[in-house]
């Protein structure tokens, strides 16, 4: 498996090069023009995906002439890396999987923060896992297009002298009313593409990114609101609910209501999230390479931890169970379950597009298995936690798994960038193909139950 070991200032990771097909790292900025040059040059998922593992080759190669070039990071020599504090592959994976295990946990908490804010009478949007996916995109998009948190890279910026290269360039050019910045641009899109391939392998972006993006989004949710709208079986946030009947054309309106609302506003939120980077890059703080490499990853390994260990204490023994003479037991239902299964969907997401994605470029593998996958499950559990019988603990754990396990291996963030990413008919076709299967995953699994017996109602508290 190729490695990266790369730094000039103090810390050396020890990173495989099969992390740049992880989730949502794989993606590319949504906006490739956002100082709005003469020259755009527009570059698609699947150039993006060639022009990585190129990159990686290239510093393996260790090729003399790439002190000189735009976007390429200085090779380390011996001498560089004896002064170097290397940071082990084990410990590199310990950082990584710790960081994905704690933004899971505060994307599944902010998701189902979120839906509860969102799910009231009157609601404007009765399905409310739209507002996570769309508030989910919109941080993906800011974190893909911003250029700041990680100026510092491996602690030898790449893209800041290119920077003030090009402006200065830009102002020669206008007192001058010259216009042979066309080098200048060239040089700095070459740099920004490093950049990108440079965040895309540190610990801290990958837990934003495939992490918190990753679990705060939910594609399996978004699904599961299709086929509701399909049975007529939409949950609505009403004192008194009751579901009129309709015919076939109306529910074929409602599924396309979902459908459309969620990827436009998913999409828009992207896109919305990459246009705040641009605008606010001037005031966007960095975060320091020493303290962050240094010291918050060593942190982040225990609060990580020390945080899933709480979910499973707080499951066992809920601070609500001895309260009242008795009262119902909320806390479980309503989110430690999905606490403890949160970083376990997460983690499988990690590895399955890691290894995934990277195979087909124009059909992005990893993110569409487990898509699917996570409907599959999701499916399931709401057929088994829908029938009469079961218990409250039960019950529980099943909500545990469909909010926890499911929301967090199922992405929507990643989906939506993709698809701003492909190529138009290649996006289209990944998109059907997405919604399509998905559907039809859900069609068979809970439509056999809704179609058949019927959905019972909960017996445990959500």
């Amino acid at each position: 498996m190729p490695q990266r070991r790369l730094s000039t200032a103090g810390v050396d990771y020890d990173i495989p090069g099969s992390y740049l097909n992880a989730a949502e790292a794989a993606g590319i900025p949504p906006v490739q023009n956002p100082e709005e040059a003469a020259i755009y040059r527009h570059e698609s998922l699947e150039q993006s995906k060639s022009r990585d593992q190129d990159y990686l080759r290239r510093q393996q190669s260790h090729q003399d002439g790439s002190h000189g070039r735009a976007g390429a990071e200085p090779v380390v020599t011996a001498e560089d890396q004896t002064k170097d504090f290397e940071i082990s592959r084990l410990a590199t994976q310990i950082y990584t999987i710790s960081y994905l295990i704690l933004f899971s946990i505060l994307g599944t908490l902010a998701r189902l923060g979120l839906q509860a804010l969102t799910y009231y009478p009157g609601a404007p949007v009765p399905f409310s896992s739209v507002w996570p996916n769309f508030a989910g995109s919109l941080v993906m998009g800011f974190l893909a297009e911003d250029r700041m948190l990680f100026r510092h890279e491996w602690g030898t910026p790449t893209h800041d002298p290119q920077i003030t290269k090009a402006h200065q360039a830009h102002r020669v050019d206008e007192e001058t009313g010259d216009s042979s910045s066309t080098g200048d641009e060239l040089d700095l899109a070459a740099a920004k593409k490093a950049h990108m391939v440079t965040k895309k392998t540190i610990p801290l972006y990958i837990g934003l990114a495939t992490g918190f993006c990753g679990s705060f989004t939910s594609f399996s949710s978004f699904i599961r609101d299709v086929f509701l709208a399909l049975s007529n079986d939409m949950p609505t946030p009403k004192l008194e609910s009751t579901t009129m009947p309709r015919n076939g054309g109306y529910s074929f309106m409602a599924v396309l209501a979902v459908i459309i609302t969620t990827v436009s506003l998913s999409l828009s939120g992207l896109f919305i999230g990459a246009h705040l980077a641009i605008a606010l890059e001037p005031i966007t703080p960095s975060l320091p390479f020493i303290l962050t490499r240094k010291i918050v990853d060593r942190i982040a390994v225990f609060f990580a931890w020390g945080s899933w260990l709480g979910a499973v204490l707080l499951s066992i023994l809920p601070p609500d169970r001895f309260t009242l003479p008795g009262a119902s037991e909320v806390w479980r239902g309503c989110a430690t379950f999905s606490l403890v299964f949160a970083p376990l969907g997460c983690l499988l997401r990690f590895y399955v597009s890691m290894y995934l994605n990277g195979r087909k470029a124009s059909f992005p593998l990893g993110t569409f298995a487990v898509n699917m996958f996570g409907t599959a499950v999701l499916g399931t559990a709401w057929d088994i936690a829908h029938v009469p019988d079961g218990g409250v603990v039960g019950c529980q754990v099943l909500q545990g798994i469909e909010d926890g396990f499911c929301g967090c291996l199922t992405t929507v963030s990643t989906w939506v960038a993709e698809l701003a990413a492909l190529r138009r008919l290649r996006a289209y076709v990944y998109g059907v193909a997405s919604v399509g299967t998905g559907l039809a995953l859900m069609v068979a699994i809970m439509g056999g139950l809704r179609w058949s017996q019927g959905f019972a109602g909960l017996v445990c508290v959500k």
